[in-house]
């Protein structure tokens, strides 16, 4: 006997396209957790203008918006927003990647990032912000002047009171560059904390750029060490804070990258090893949703025409120096010099110059 129907063991999520979908040769400007740069660097691999996370990679979404605001102030950064701990002069407004163990080369770091970030803005037809969790970590109250471990003199409100480089008691940092865990206060935003936050820069980012357009998406990278409920907690106050904003703005939109790997993969082999962060096939499966649904027909062609391109760049000879690679890359020259005759707001060059070295 046969059977007319077959079993499914998944329900895969039909991601809506955007009524205003990104074309060539927009710019996008990335921010947000550590999934930002998968879809960030994939979009820089077909040559898009991107820029992503200025200040590193940032978590919660109150340091998301400092890190906004300070682009749309043009603010610079002087020592005085600096702090010393283990042998590192740091900013609790930037990622470790800018810490130096010299003032001057982290400062001259943070205004360069700083600088290209405000510019970049100005002229972005994109923000993608991708916010990863509602727990904050804020500074405690204490003496601000730092030694050279980061510890104070006795006295404030802690042992060894916190080093607040530039930043008031209680304001969240965006990175703890492993200090002490008594120099914060850990706590879980309200949702009206994250709409109050996302609502004023988006008002600010508007007033700079009119014609900017905002994508939300919320990381599906899973922040364990908060443990499992409160992992849960978090995600849901960032979902509930962005879907109102989404509602309430013309020019918002989200992109559901953490559903597409919590509800439609739905399973820990799509996960690394840590069982926290997805792993290759996920965010391959989480690009190829979002290239369908965010990218217009002309921007997904251009994209298939660069793929044989990109795949030479990745081509691992046999024999580099034989007649047989030389014709190789002189044909991939000229395809690569075709490509940028007939789309020229790409830019080429540096692939031109690997062909044609």
């Amino acid at each position: 006997m046969r059977y007319l129907w077959h079993m499914k063991f998944r329900s895969e999520l039909d991601v809506k396209p955007l009524s205003a979908p990104i074309r060539y040769p927009q710019s996008i400007l990335l921010a947000g957790s550590c999934f930002t740069e998968h879809i960030g660097e994939r979009l820089n691999t077909y040559r898009l203008p991107v820029l992503q996370n200025p200040h590193g990679i940032m978590f919660n979404p109150i340091s998301l918006c400092d890190m906004l605001l300070a682009c749309v102030e043009e603010r610079r950064y002087t020592a005085s927003d600096l702090f010393s701990y283990g042998g590192l002069w740091s900013s609790w407004a930037f990622h470790g990647r800018f810490s130096s163990p010299d003032p001057l080369l982290a400062l001259q770091a943070m205004n360069e990032a700083q600088r290209e970030a405000s510019a970049f803005l100005r002229r972005a037809d994109w923000l993608v912000l991708t916010l990863g969790s509602a727990w904050v970590y804020e500074l405690r109250g204490g003496v601000a002047a730092a030694g050279p471990q980061g510890s104070s003199a006795r006295g404030g409100a802690v042992t060894g009171a916190p080093a607040l480089g530039g930043f008031a008691p209680g304001q969240a940092v965006a990175n703890c560059h492993k200090a002490p865990a008594d120099w914060f206060i850990h706590r879980l935003l309200s949702v009206e904390e994250v709409l109050s936050a996302l609502d004023q820069i988006l008002h600010r980012l508007f007033l700079v750029r009119p014609g900017l357009r905002v994508l939300f998406t919320i990381s599906p990278v899973r922040h364990l060490r908060e443990g499992m409920v409160e992992n849960n907690r978090s995600k849901a106050v960032l979902i509930q804070a962005v879907h109102h904003l989404v509602g309430k703005f013309d020019r918002l939109d989200y992109f559901p990258a953490y559903e597409l790997v919590i509800d439609d993969l739905r399973d820990y082999r799509f996960y690394a090893e840590d069982l926290v962060h997805p792993n290759y096939q996920a965010t391959q499966y989480v690009w190829e949703k979002f290239a369908a649904s965010c990218m217009d027909a002309d921007a997904r062609a251009l994209m298939q025409a660069l793929d044989p391109l990109l795949a030479a760049r990745r081509h691992k000879p046999f024999n580099p120096t034989g007649e047989e690679h030389r014709r190789f890359l002189a044909r991939m020259g000229a395809e690569a010099a075709a490509l940028q005759a007939k789309y020229p707001f790409l830019d080429l060059s540096a692939d031109i110059a690997y062909f044609t070295a």
